[in-house]
């Protein structure tokens, strides 16, 4: 059962993919699919690109651990900031700016945006480095969980998902991507909501899995009777960076960002605002919900041998066959669609931003299409290669690879990009001082992390802190620096002053 559904899904991505192909020959094509997706595909887009193995195995079980039930707060977290509040504030600005400026990828807005070539290399730059450590963590995930299910080493795991995704990435683009996201994410509605039934019922349902949970305790995380049951759980701090790394960072990733860049109208968005909340509360509550379960597994699991990353696969082994299967073909979407995004979102930044605007000028829509299918191969190929490095590494937890990533990208984008959509005082300076701090410190967190103060030793603290900090250092930078040239703001604003009619039930007019 398990390889023949694996077989049927693997022939509908390559299909799709093949069919895609007339919506990839031009670079708004392959890379935005046209700027005409609708609000089911971008939100499910967004969805899918947003959860993966990561989270699922990753996230979940370490968190679940550490803060039993509580860790749930970060689902809902991700849905209400990273989902609700990323559409409602970013989505229709940067679907107007980006498309004013014809920039089709983050650097190139920065770099329009400000009329800073050399900043829209330094995005470049950043991008292309931290992607890498998250598409390893992706790996890492999912050849756990393949592991698990059919004992395949996990080099042939790593194979096996770079060669699927490259196949129908390269044929069809970001619309294959899309229509393949919109499959991958009802496969990851539908697992993980029977995937938690069937755990709990293995426990005795509900009722008797969250009254185990409240017998369980641990003198080195706390001595609170019923800790791992309770509301906040034994660390509210340290779970609070995690809300902030897991929802806010979504607002600075390129891979995310670069969905309302692709949205077709105002009504994709109103809608694709609702269907991308409902997604996160099912998928990313469900995970977290699930993995604040992982201790009545204990004596499975060996943290020490094993690491984190063991528990949510150790949950799932003793379901039936079929359930596995459910598991597998689960994981492995929420995977496949990230990567996707990952490797559009760097071949399309090296291509454009990079070789095209300062080495090859004068080159075609079609030799920029073919340049970022072969990019695609590179990043594909490199980072599966990390991937076997880091897994026979110290690096072991997928939590610290995504941390990192996370941390350093949307560290150094959020508060600029951000910014840059609402405020004409934003400065280039300020962009750099963005960009330097938050790769500089998460740099020095992976490779000095024992000099760090306790609390920024984790690399999801970290990762929080620089988010934040962004935040302050853009407005407090802006404004000891020299003002940007007010021709070059007025020209990025004025696409906000455009009219348009609407109909009435959109907005009243004076009369009405």
């Amino acid at each position: 059962m398990k390889i023949a559904l694996l077989i049927l899904y693997f022939a509908v991505l390559i299909g799709i993919g093949l069919y895609c192909r007339k919506h990839a020959t031009d670079v708004d094509g392959f890379v935005l699919g046209g700027r005409s997706v609708g609000p089911w595909l971008t939100a499910f887009a967004y969805g899918t690109s947003y959860f993966s193995a990561v989270v699922f195995v990753g996230y979940a079980g370490q968190f679940g651990w550490r803060y039993g039930i509580a860790a749930t707060w970060a689902g809902i977290g991700n849905a209400l900031i990273g989902s609700l509040m990323a559409w409602f504030i970013l989505g229709r600005r940067t679907r107007i700016m980006s498309q004013h400026l014809d920039s089709a990828t983050m650097p190139q807005f920065f770099g329009k945006r400000f009329g800073s070539n050399a900043l829209k290399i330094g995005a470049s730059i950043i991008i292309f480095i931290f992607m890498i450590p998250y598409t390893a963590s992706l790996y890492n995930g999912l050849s756990r969980l393949f592991g698990m299910a059919f004992s395949i080493d996990y080099s042939v795991c790593i194979a096996l998902m770079a060669i699927l995704t490259a196949i129908y990435v390269i044929a069809g683009g970001y619309m294959a991507t899309a229509i393949n996201d919109f499959i991958q994410g009802t496969v990851m509605l539908v697992g993980i909501s029977a995937v938690i039934y069937a755990v709990l019922e293995s426990k005795g349902g509900f009722m008797a899995a969250l009254d185990g949970l409240a017998r369980i305790s641990d003198d080195k995380v706390a001595t609170t009777p019923g800790i791992f049951a309770s509301f906040f759980g034994p660390d509210p701090l340290n779970l609070l960076f995690v809300v902030i790394l897991t929802s806010l960072g979504t607002w600075g990733l390129p891979q995310m960002v670069q969905k309302f860049y692709a949205i077709k109208n105002e009504q994709a968005i109103q809608k694709g605002t609702v269907i991308s909340t409902l997604f996160a509360i099912v998928v990313a509550g469900g995970c977290y919900f699930l993995g604040g379960f992982g201790r009545l597994f204990s004596e499975q699991i060996d943290i020490k041998a094993n690491g984190f990353d063991s528990i949510i696969p150790t949950m799932l082994s003793g379901l039936s066959e079929g359930m596995i299967a459910l598991v597998v073909i689960l994981v492995l979407s929420a995977s496949m669609s990230t990567l996707s995004s990952l490797v559009i979102a760097s071949s399309s930044t090296l291509a454009i931003d990079l070789i095209k605007d300062n080495f090859a000028k004068d080159m075609s829509e079609s030799k920029q299409v073919l340049l970022m299918r072969i990019l695609i191969v590179i990043f594909i190929a490199i980072s599966a290669v990390l991937a076997l490095i880091q897994y026979t590494s110290s690096v072991n937890f997928i939590a610290q690879l995504m941390g990192i990533s996370w941390g350093a990208m949307a560290g150094a984008f959020l508060a600029p990009f951000m910014y840059s959509l609402y405020s004409k005082k934003v400065t280039t300076a300020s962009c750099w001082a963005c960009f330097i701090f938050a790769t500089v410190l998460m740099t020095a967190n992976m490779l000095i992390r024992p000099a760090f103060p306790a609390i920024m030793q984790s690399p999801i603290n970290s990762g929080a802190i620089a988010m934040l900090a962004g935040l302050v250092i853009v407005p407090i930078v802006s404004a000891i620096t020299s003002k940007p040239d007010k021709n070059l703001v007025d020209n990025a604003f004025k696409c906000y002053d455009k009219e348009t009619k609407v109909p009435i039930s959109v907005a009243l007019g004076k009369n009405d």
